[in-house]
C-alpha cells in the first residue's frame, strides 16, 4: 500500500516590514512520505519570505523539474523561481535562465550547499541569493509543528521572528551568493 502525503493546515499573519508586506492567509501543505517536517518548514518560510502576487507552492519534493515555490505574473510566465535545501545545480540554472530572479533558502549546512554549488556554471550564479537561517532554527520548530497551527510571522531587519500557536522563536535570515 502506497503511502499518503500528511496534511498541515497553516494559518498565517505576514507582517514583512522589510519590504512592506502585509497579508493574512491559510495555506494546505502536503508533506510527501519522502519529504522531511524540516524541509517542508523551509517550503514555508521561503513561501512567506517571498510572499507577493502570483505566488505559489509547488508539491515540493513530489514536483519534479519545479522549483519548491514559483511567482507567475499575470500572464503565466514564471518570474522568481525558489529553490529550498540544497538544490541540484542543473535545475537552478534552468531557474534562472526561466525566472527573472531565483534565490535558495536552506535548512542545511550553508558551506557545504555553497561548495555544491560554486563553479557549477550555473545562469547568473552571482546574483542569486542563499539565505541561511540560524542554526537550529528549523530543527526547534520542526519538532513542535502540529498539523493544524496559527502562525505569526514577523520581519525586520532580515530578522526573522514566528509565534506558532503561542510558542515563540526567531533567528537572522543570513544571505549569501556563490561564484
Amino acid at each position: 500500500m502506497a503511502l499518503t502525503a500528511t496534511i498541515y493546515n497553516l494559518d498565517t499573519e505576514l507582517a514583512d516590514v522589510d519590504r512592506g508586506v502585509y497579508a493574512t492567509f491559510s495555506l494546505r501543505l502536503a508533506r510527501q512520505p519522502s519529504e522531511t517536517v524540516e524541509y517542508m518548514l523551509t517550503r514555508y518560510l521561503a513561501y512567506c519570505l517571498e510572499h507577493t502576487d502570483g505566488i505559489a507552492l509547488t508539491g515540493g519534493i513530489a514536483a519534479g523539474d519545479e522549483p519548491a515555490v514559483l511567482v507567475r505574473d499575470l500572464t503565466g510566465r514564471v518570474t522568481a523561481w525558489i529553490e529550498v535545501g540544497a538544490p541540484d545545480a542543473a535545475r537552478l540554472h534552468r531557474g534562472s535562465k526561466l525566472a527573472g530572479r531565483a534565490a535558495v533558502y536552506t535548512h542545511r549546512n550553508i558551506e557545504k550547499v555553497l561548495s555544491e554549488l560554486r563553479g557549477k556554471g550555473i545562469h547568473r550564479a552571482p546574483e542569486i541569493p542563499v539565505y541561511e537561517f540560524g542554526r537550529g532554527f528549523v530543527d526547534a520548530i520542526a519538532a513542535v509543528l502540529p498539523r493544524r497551527a496559527a502562525i505569526t510571522v514577523s520581519v525586520t531587519d532580515r530578522h526573522l521572528f514566528l509565534d506558532v500557536n503561542g510558542q515563540n522563536f526567531d533567528t537572522a535570515v543570513t544571505e549569501h551568493h556563490f561564484t
